[in-house]
């Protein structure tokens, strides 16, 4: 049996689908607070309450990779797009009523800033 001691966690902010999704994958925990790695958004989430998880997801130094529907993600871009550091990485996914727009995430435009089309040739 493998030893997860010290492994990272993937974390989550996404409505009930998606969550539920990747909760019966398994990726569902509590940390030693208590506090759970997902944050299932609903229509009376606040705004607020998705930052305060964003912001708390982004200083738990077990989580590895933030994964947020795009949708979510926009209303918290300011946040999405200060953050700057490689860990956690954060990842826009698309949900079930919101098809996943490339114009709108911003680490693929921050990619695509970094190269041109001779870099490919």
């Amino acid at each position: 049996m493998a030893d997860f001691k010290g492994g990272k966690l993937l974390a989550v902010i996404g409505d009930e689908d998606t969550c539920t999704g990747f909760l019966l994958g398994g990726v569902g925990e509590m940390d030693a607070k208590r506090q759970p790695n997902f944050l299932v958004v609903r229509k009376e989430t606040a705004v607020s309450d998705i930052e305060e998880s964003f912001k708390a997801f982004l200083t738990r130094t077990d989580i590895a990779i933030i994964l947020i529907n795009q949708n979510i993600a926009e209303m918290i871009r300011h946040l999405v797009d200060a953050h700057d550091k490689p860990t956690p990485a954060i990842l826009e996914i698309p949900s079930k009523d919101h098809p996943y727009d490339p114009s709108k995430d911003g680490i693929l435009r921050r990619a695509r800033g970094m190269f041109n089309a001779e870099d490919f040739r």
